[in-house]
């Protein structure tokens, strides 16, 4: 009844970790959920203020497809701030999240059997998304002991159909930050082969140690109009705005008008009023971004300090983002078998690595409440530790190891 595409996508594991997650705990079940890739932070004063003023006057219509004006405005100037280039509207697309911005840039460069690199530990969805525009996946593991992508790996997996390659710096899920020389090494990659490289920027906020990272743009020679590089970014995560569902793409005026096209003819335009939220956020007190950002990095030392205790664990500390992905192997080499025991045991969620494409690791995330967070790795270490007491009080509940 389905198409052979359907048949080759599958369901997004955090969205159905949500899911569980949400049923859990309307039975009264004392679940942690370690697993979240959404920050728990209010949203913006001021992306709640500009989303009122338009509903009092009633008028929310369509917008044109690469979005409203002073929104473009808005991430133009951001962009010259953390970018250092300038650009224009032309060379925007606003999309109905990050996400979305990714199925449109695809779509508008990519042909059927196109080869993408897919740098392991990859997020998610990369490879899906990738399947979903007729390309083909090809996915590589990172230099020996690090996050961070092999450059001789890479040259080795180019063939004749390879047109592109994504890249996430800050990691999601390891929270690796690539050093400078490494972004440096993949512009060179790049356009030394004449591929995309595509690099997903939504975590560009949250990097830990006082440090920063450098923009793509600045390892390029050539103008943007003349450039292979993409750069993806929105909202979600500096401002823990996921529900806005506002990302964008910044390419050279061709590929984000190809974009466009197919945004026209698939979701017509991001949301009147999740782009003034997006706006009002961006042109706001950004007093929020640097508060977030460093409850992120408290709960960062306290998530290492916590996972010290396992002796057999071996974690490489994340630079940024919201997640830490250790390598449980030595407890069980099935990431998804291990998820499943820390659920049923320990009733603390986590994301098996297979599905970033890396077995033996699990992705913990750091973004919910401290306390939760030490209970949820308490747990871990209790369910983990044989010489541990079979029966532990959580709550009104009592867990037993079986």
């Amino acid at each position: 009844m389905l198409s052979k595409l359907v048949a080759h996508l599958h369901d997004p594991p955090t969205l159905r970790l949500n899911t569980k997650v949400k049923e859990l705990k309307a039975l009264g079940r004392p679940v942690i959920h370690l697993g979240s890739g959404e920050p728990f932070t209010p949203t913006p004063p001021g992306a709640i203020t500009a989303c009122e003023e338009l509903l009092e006057h009633g008028e929310v219509h369509y917008t044109a497809t690469r979005g409203i004006p002073e929104l473009l405005d808005a991430i133009v100037r951001e962009t010259k701030i953390h970018h250092g280039i300038d650009i224009t509207h032309k060379n925007l697309l606003v999309c109905p999240g990050a996400k979305n911005a990714i199925v449109n840039l695809f779509a508008a460069i990519f042909n059927h059997h196109d080869e993408v690199l897919i740098p392991a530990p990859y997020w998610v969805s990369y490879p899906d998304i990738t399947r979903l525009v007729g390309a083909r996946p090809v996915t590589v593991p990172p230099l020996r002991g690090t996050f961070y992508p092999d450059i001789d790996a890479l040259h080795r997996a180019i063939t004749p159909q390879t047109r592109g390659i994504i890249v996430n710096s800050p990691n999601n899920p390891s929270g690796a930050v690539f050093p400078d020389e490494l972004l440096r090494e993949l512009v060179v990659f790049a356009e030394r082969n004449d591929l995309f490289l595509i690099l997903d920027d939504i975590y560009h906020q949250q990097i830990f140690d006082d440090r920063r990272q450098a923009s793509i743009f600045g390892f390029t020679a050539k103008p943007l109009e003349r450039s292979k590089l993409v750069v993806i970014n929105g909202v979600s995560k500096t401002y823990g705005m996921t529900g806005f569902r506002i990302g964008w793409l910044i390419a050279n005026s061709e590929v984000s008008s190809g974009a466009s096209k197919i945004a026209a003819q698939t979701v017509s335009c991001a949301s009147h009023l999740t782009q003034l939220g997006a706006l009002g956020a961006l042109t706001g007190d950004q007093a929020p971004v640097t508060d977030l950002r460093l409850t992120l990095e408290r709960n960062r030392d306290t998530l290492l300090a916590e996972l010290g205790a396992l002796s057999e664990l071996t974690l490489i500390p994340p630079e940024g983002t919201f997640y830490a992905f250790p390598d449980f192997s030595a407890y069980n080499e099935s990431s998804a078998q291990l998820a499943e025991y820390l659920l049923e045991q320990a009733l603390v969620v986590t994301v098996p690595g297979r599905e970033f494409g890396m077995e033996g690791h699990l992705r913990l995330s750091f973004c919910g409440d401290r306390d939760e967070l030490i209970e949820g790795i308490r747990r871990i270490r209790w369910a983990l530790d044989p010489a541990a007491p079979r029966e532990r009080e959580c709550g009104t509940e009592v867990l037993r190891k079986t």
